[in-house]
């Protein structure tokens, strides 16, 4: 998805791509870092769930990417 084809309305925050698809944000991090999803920088303000969240994310790619999402279970720690 090209920047052009965006709407304002479709950068949101870490926290709103959360509650929106249900994909954990230390997941939509690593896609951001991994360049499989853009960051975009944020509009100037804070996110306004406590937190100085200033990177915001493309919904739509998200959502993509979120079709395909599969939780992984971890391993339970093993007792010493």
């Amino acid at each position: 998805m090209r920047p052009a084809e965006l709407y304002p309305d479709d950068l949101v925050f870490e926290h709103e791509a959360t509650a929106a698809t249900g994909v954990p944000g230390p997941t939509i991090r690593q896609w951001a870092r991994r360049g499989k999803i853009r960051r975009y920088e944020g509009n100037g303000r804070y996110s306004g769930n406590g937190h100085e969240y200033k990177t915001m994310y493309a919904l739509p790619e998200i959502e993509a990417r979120a079709a395909q999402y599969k939780r992984c279970p971890q391993r339970r720690p093993k007792a010493a």
